[in-house]
């Protein structure tokens, strides 16, 4: 198989189903921002030293390689005959109970806190602030097309995961979290 078709030579894309549509539709848009969020979170994890950190990414990945899936196959009947999962409450419980547990492992926030300090820790702010660009994209789409309400609520909890997961670098590395302070001009 040849990794270039031609079929997208004119702004258009397949949607799984067979529907053509173009690149810039709401829909192509939302699930190529849980792409480029799956690839900043390899990003990320490559960054990390830390053994479960990147074993709990490569988790998240594969479940937004299937949130990815889900967007990009609007009729319910193909998704279930390609087998692709509906987002479900049991993906966001999953977020929230590991947010608890690496949470416990943190100081509780002071202050807000700027993006940095350890490499690992940056990449997954900046991971975080493109699951939220994913967010509004899936938000934007289930305006006019109604999507699973768990992978909306998936993605917001997962923007928060990887806030904890950005400090959780930094404090295993040993690293000060960079804080915002209000600078008078």
């Amino acid at each position: 198989m040849k990794i270039y078709t031609r079929r997208g030579d004119r702004g258009e894309t397949d949607l799984f189903g067979g529907e053509r549509v173009g690149k810039d539709a709401l829909r192509v848009e939302a699930y190529g921002a849980v792409d480029e969020l799956n690839a900043s979170l390899g990003v990320a994890s490559a960054a990390s030293r830390q053994a479960d950190v990147r074993n709990l990414v490569e988790e998240l990945q594969a479940t937004l390689f299937s949130l990815g899936s889900y967007l990009a196959t609007p009729e319910a009947s193909h998704r279930a005959k390609a087998g692709i999962p509906e987002p479900s409450d049991s993906d966001v419980e999953g977020l929230e109970k590991q947010i608890d547990a690496l949470e416990a492992e943190l100081p509780p926030l002071a202050r807000f806190i700027l993006p940095g300090g350890s490499a690992p820790a940056a990449a997954f702010q900046l991971a975080r602030t493109i699951c939220r660009r994913a967010e509004r994209r899936a938000v934007a789409l289930h305006r006019d097309e109604p999507l699973s309400e768990a992978l909306l609520r998936y993605l917001n909890r997962l923007s928060d995961l990887l806030f904890v997961l950005g400090r959780i670098e930094n404090r295993r590395e040993g690293v000060r979290e960079p804080e915002w302070v209000l600078r008078p001009r």
